[in-house]
């Protein structure tokens, strides 16, 4: 038995199918005519730019806008002055092939996006090195693996796939995903929990092991992988995949339920987003509102500030839409970790204790101020909710508070409409925040815990780090110490608080945060029914209890395993 990262739901069995892309060999060859060799690169470029049009088209007609955006995302790469000029330029003056132009300058972009420490911009160094490989199989006049044509049954398997691969996969066929690299956030990943797919990832050691036709099992919720299993351990895998599959099936009838303890006692079952498309998938899955809007999107793969008419239409979209609804929006959260070349961030030896989120935003009115005035004008339009990312003191709240002050003064006398009594919170994300948790209770209007920064902050842990990794989780005592304080520190108050990490979406955290006294549980879309599903299995009497016992523990392990031992399905 492998065992590997979970990246997909579900239990796939098959027949494996390597897949696999010829390793390209670039060399360096001078050209005695660049233009001519240009003119070469432009051909390839757009071969390359409909190729890519395609899948995007083919996603959004298959599964959805908000996955065809990972390819639109390579289409804008591809159509980016900056790179394709770098491209041009180093085969205009260096008087190389256009093949080796790619292979330096793509690389040079995809070192530079890999070593930001952001998965978002990690996932940037994939795509860069997604369409570098593309445009050059293009020119040599190679084929790429047409993984669409995979026979039924078939358990595909490979060192890595990258985003336009997985983009071309035909589910029917495909009963599962193994890799031996990539990550759970990678677009891969994306894709194939979008697909429905099981899929594990980091499998290490995978393609020593697995040949053309082998027998494979794989669990993409443990992340277990067993190659030419015994009869035994197929069945038993069967007959998970069936159940499996009734469980999914069952969540359908959660649809149009309360957000309910076993009991009645009421929550809040909300989703997290990224752009205002992705407000369709939470209508879709019965969200109840929005618990984080992230803004950064709107910020970025452009060349310019986005004016505030462009982002008071994307946040007047999704308050008209999810008509009257709640939506939280948290404002502009980026610093040096990202690239965003107009705001010209000076790069940081530790962006993420650095000039960032919050701390930037009071510095650069200039961002700040439209922003906040597009949301002020927005919340005309439903029930729109203000939130300051990375609080760490009193000062900032306060700050933030006067700026909206003096902004809806400004909007009275311009005759605009606005919510007078729009509320302001902030995300609990540092310890700072969660120790000092009772104080901003009574300035804040809500707080929703952010519960991966709170984890990797409050463990000193970079969860990107894997020789530290094993420490970054929301089991250990003092993260589930910190979420306790916070919430009965708000609920003291009288003021909503919510979760909008990960682990608001873990069943196994449930009766936790029930007992905790926690409103809002901000999930994927995809998690909402799973979530409501799980509040509604535990009484406020037995979640008590749980959380009693975990909280007499002493070490991740412990409460881990003690929440398996008494977990509800």
């Amino acid at each position: 038995m492998f065992k590997g990262t979970s990246a997909s739901a579900g239990i796939g069995i098959g027949k494996a199918v390597i897949v696999e892309e010829a390793e390209l060999v670039i060399t360096r060859n001078e050209v005695a005519d660049a233009e001519a060799e240009i003119q070469r690169f432009k051909g390839a470029l757009e071969k390359t730019i409909a190729a890519t049009q395609k899948m995007a088209d083919d996603l959004a007609s298959r599964v959805g806008e908000k996955e065809a955006e990972i390819m639109q995302g390579h289409m804008m790469l591809l159509s980016d002055p900056m790179l394709t000029g770098e491209i041009e330029n180093s085969v205009k003056n260096d008087k190389v092939n256009c093949e080796f132009a790619i292979e330096n300058v793509c690389n040079m972009y995809a070192d530079m996006f890999a070593s930001m420490g952001d998965e978002l911009m990690q996932q940037r160094a994939t795509d860069m090195r997604d369409i570098k490989v593309r445009m050059q199989r293009t020119l040599m006049g190679l084929e790429s693996v047409d993984v669409s044509l995979l026979p039924k049954g078939s358990i595909l398997v490979a060192k890595d796939l990258t985003p336009s691969m997985t983009a071309g996969i035909n589910p029917e066929n495909v009963s599962g995903i193994v890799t031996e690299l990539g990550g759970k956030t990678s677009h891969s990943a994306i894709l194939a929990r979008a697909l429905e797919i099981p899929a594990v990832v980091a499998v290490n050691g995978l393609m020593d092991a697995v040949k053309d036709g082998d027998s494979v099992v794989l669990d993409g919720s443990t992340g277990e992988v067993f190659v030419n299993p015994e009869a035994s351990v197929e069945k038993e895998y069967e007959e998970k995949r069936s159940q499996f599959l009734k469980d999914k099936k069952e969540l359908e009838k959660y649809i149009g339920q309360p957000s309910v303890t076993k009991e009645g006692v009421q929550v809040e079952i909300v989703a997290n987003i990224g752009k205002p498309e992705d407000v369709d998938k939470v209508l879709q899955y019965d969200g109840e509102g929005v618990g984080l809007f992230r803004t950064e999107f709107l910020f970025m793969d452009r060349t310019a500030m986005p004016t505030e008419e462009e982002q008071f239409a994307a946040y007047k979209k999704v308050a008209e839409t999810l008509e009257g609804k709640p939506v939280i929006i948290r404002t502009l959260d980026v610093g040096g970790d990202k690239e965003i070349p107009y705001l010209a961030l000076e790069k940081e030896e530790n962006p993420f204790l650095g000039f960032r989120a919050i701390r930037l935003c009071l510095k650069r009115e200039d961002l700040y101020r439209p922003q906040l005035k597009a949301l002020l004008r927005a919340s005309a339009y439903g029930d729109i909710r203000i939130m300051v990312p990375m609080v760490t003191c009193l000062d900032e709240l306060r700050a933030v508070k006067n700026m909206i002050a003096e902004l809806k003064e400004e909007l009275k006398a311009e005759g605009v409409a606005y919510d007078e009594n729009i509320k302001v919170g902030i995300m609990i994300e540092t310890p700072a925040a969660s120790l000092m948790a009772d104080v901003f209770a009574k300035e804040a209007d809500f707080f929703s815990i952010g519960t991966n920064d709170l984890t990797g902050y409050t463990m000193a842990v970079d969860r990107g780090n894997a020789e530290v990794a094993y420490l970054y989780s929301a089991y250990n005592p003092a993260v589930l110490r910190s979420i306790e304080r916070v919430i009965k520190a708000g609920r003291a108050e009288g003021i909503m608080v919510g979760m909008c990490g990960e682990a608001a979406a873990d069943p196994l955290l449930a009766p936790l945060l029930i007992s905790f006294g926690m409103n809002e549980f901000s999930v994927s879309a995809t998690s909402i029914l799973a979530t409501r599903k799980g509040i509604s299995l535990w009484t406020k009497e037995e979640a008590d209890a749980v959380a009693a016992k975990a909280m007499s523990l002493t070490t991740e392990a412990e409460v881990e395993a003690y929440l398996k031992s008494v977990a509800k399905h």
